[in-house]
This record gives C-alpha cells, sequence and structure tokens, in this order.
C-alpha cells in the first residue's frame, strides 16, 4: 500500500473529521508525520477538550464590549489583572479610556513636579555655584594653556595612527560647538590660520545638510568656501535617535592638510604629558 498524499491526509481531517490517532491508524503514518501534514488544518470541534475558565474568558469580553476597564473586568471575574488582559487585549479601548488615563497620568506628573520643586531649585543653585568658582578658577589662557588642552582634546577624539597603519594627519570630528572652536584656537596658536583646514558636515540624511553647513560656518566664523560636500549618512528606522529637531546639525569635520609635522607635536606634547602624569607615555605607532 502507497503511503497517502498530503491532500489525503488533510481531506480526512476537514472532511471526515477524524482525530490524529484515527488518522494514524488509516494511514499508518508517524505522529510526527500527521501533524506536519496537518499544519494549519483546525481540529474538529469534538476533540477539543473544555476549559474551566472558557465561560469566564467569555464574560471578560462582553465586559469589555460594555466599556470596562481591565482592572474592573479582574475585579468583577475574580482573576488576575494580567490574565483579564490577555482575554480581552485585542479589543479596542474605549477613547474616553484613553481620555481618563492621559489625565491620571498628567496629575500625577504634576503632583511630582511640586513635590520636587523644592529640590530640583536646590540642586539648579547648587550646581550654579559650582559652575561659577569652577570659572574663576580657569582665569585666562595663554598659548601655552591653548598648545595643552588642544593637544589633550586632539588626542581624545581626533583621528590617530595605528601600529599596522601609520597615517600621520590631523583631523577631528565632532558635534561640540565649544570642543571646536577649542581646537580651532589651538590650530590658530601653531600658526594654522581657519582659512587652512578642509570642513565638511557629517549629518543624518533626514536633517538639512545645507543648513547644517550654513550654521557651522557661522558659528564658528569659518571660511565657506572651504567647505566641502556634506557626508550624508543612512537613516535606519528601527535605530531610536535623540539627535533629531532643530538643534541638531550634524557633527563637523575638520581636516588639516600637510599636517604630519603638526601630528607629530601633538604626539610629542601627549607623550610627555602622560611621562609627568606617571603614566608609560606614547611610542613611535601613537600607542
Amino acid at each position: 500500500m502507497s503511503d497517502p498524499t498530503p491532500d489525503e491526509v488533510r481531506r480526512l481531517r476537514a472532511v471526515d473529521g477524524l482525530s490524529v490517532r484515527e488518522i494514524r491508524a488509516r494511514t499508518g503514518l508517524g505522529r510526527n508525520r500527521v501533524y506536519e501534514l496537518l499544519r494549519g488544518v483546525p481540529p474538529p470541534e469534538w476533540t477539543r477538550r473544555p476549559n474551566a475558565k472558557d465561560d469566564l474568558r467569555a464574560r471578560a469580553i462582553e465586559l469589555r464590549a460594555s466599556g470596562c476597564s481591565v482592572p474592573d473586568i479582574a475585579a468583577r471575574l475574580g482573576v488576575a489583572k494580567s490574565t483579564a488582559y490577555q482575554w480581552v487585549r485585542h479589543l479596542p479601548a474605549r477613547p474616553d479610556d484613553d481620555i481618563t488615563r492621559a489625565g491620571g497620568r498628567a496629575r500625577m506628573k504634576a503632583a511630582a513636579d511640586a513635590r520636587w520643586a523644592a529640590h530640583r531649585a536646590e540642586r539648579d543653585a547648587a550646581r550654579a555655584g559650582q559652575h561659577e568658582r569652577a570659572a574663576t578658577t580657569v582665569g585666562s589662557l595663554d598659548d601655552r594653556d591653548l598648545l595643552l588642552l588642544g593637544a589633550a582634546v586632539y588626542w581624545c577624539e581626533g583621528t590617530k595612527s595605528k601600529p599596522w597603519r601609520r597615517d600621520d594627519h590631523v583631523q577631528l570630528v565632532n558635534s561640540d560647538p565649544g570642543l571646536l572652536a577649542l581646537f580651532l584656537r589651538f590650530l590658530e596658536t601653531c600658526g594654522v590660520d581657519r582659512s587652512v583646514p578642509s570642513y565638511r558636515v557629517s549629518i543624518h540624511e533626514t536633517a538639512d545638510a545645507d543648513a547644517a553647513t550654513t550654521w557651522w560656518a557661522r558659528r564658528l566664523g569659518l571660511p565657506p568656501d572651504r567647505f566641502g560636500r556634506p557626508t550624508v549618512k543612512k537613516h535606519r528606522p528601527t535605530t531610536v535617535r535623540r539627535n533629531v529637531g532643530a538643534d541638531y546639525h550634524g557633527c563637523l569635520v575638520i581636516n588639516v592638510p600637510r599636517s604630519r609635522e603638526l601630528y607629530w607635536r601633538i604626539e610629542g606634547m601627549i607623550a610627555e604629558l602622560f611621562r609627568k602624569a606617571g603614566g608609560t607615555g606614547v611610542d613611535s605607532a601613537g600607542r
């Protein structure tokens, strides 16, 4: 006897209403094979086992349709809220329920804001005081200060040679206008005018690249004719990005041409800073 075809097995289920055990006895197929062939075919009603909570589920659906909330349904039926939610989650909530919940959340937020208002005011005042004291510590910056600060900024944020790839040139990419302004002052202290480097904006495609280019040029006093074509990064819809809106201007890329000796100078300053701080210094490979 040849094996039955999939259509024959499915007919025994859908038309004749046989159980898996009866189909196995009729066809001689194994259990796993029968289940595989019956995938997607619902079992006949007579094979379903009664569920003690079927009546409660039906009642939960009725209550939801009448406008009851999930907590109300759970309380009335004596079940957990999670169970009630699973039973009625496919049913839409009433629009006024959403409004009620939104109003409740707003009231809770207002109460929390009022409760923490004094603490936040005290914290903000303490922060402002620390800022003021720290500002007096900085004082004026001379050339030596700018050289050391700029070298440290570059070593943290700029491109560096690797042991396996020497690339001794100065390029820095960042989105902080204050840090970039400090680095430009460092370059000027090293004899590199702002008209020497080339500039480029790196920004997501959802933003206005031309407007960002204009913003950076004005913000840092850079010559517009030194800007190259922006680098546009492809947007990934699944990525949750917070750098959006009117305050998002992307990153600015500062590239200093013919800057090998300047890179070596930065490398040397960092090595000496590390040595005096008790570190191991920087070797010829930039490590």
